[in-house]
């Protein structure tokens, strides 16, 4: 499992899931090519789950494969 946060820089140094990629939702537009060459599956997960929800939605829009875990707290909890 590949996990991507899509909060803040600033959210993310202040705590994140261990190996997973800070692509700030709106970096996702400019990093798609990067993205598609992850390995499945892929997990996005912000604070609360409604950002990473919207990055959902636009990757999969994209043809990317992906999942909302949610708060990045309930995705540590499970790796």
């Amino acid at each position: 499992m590949k996990v991507i946060d899509v909060r803040t820089r600033e959210e993310f140094m202040g705590g994140h899931v261990v190996d997973s990629i800070n692509i700030p939702l709106n970096e996702l537009p400019n990093r798609i090519s990067e993205l598609q060459n992850l390995s499945a599956p892929i997990v996005l997960c912000c604070a609360s789950g409604n950002r990473s929800a919207q990055g959902v939605n636009f990757l999969q829009n994209q043809g990317i494969s992906c999942e909302n875990g949610g708060s990045w707290l309930e995705v540590n909890a499970r790796v």
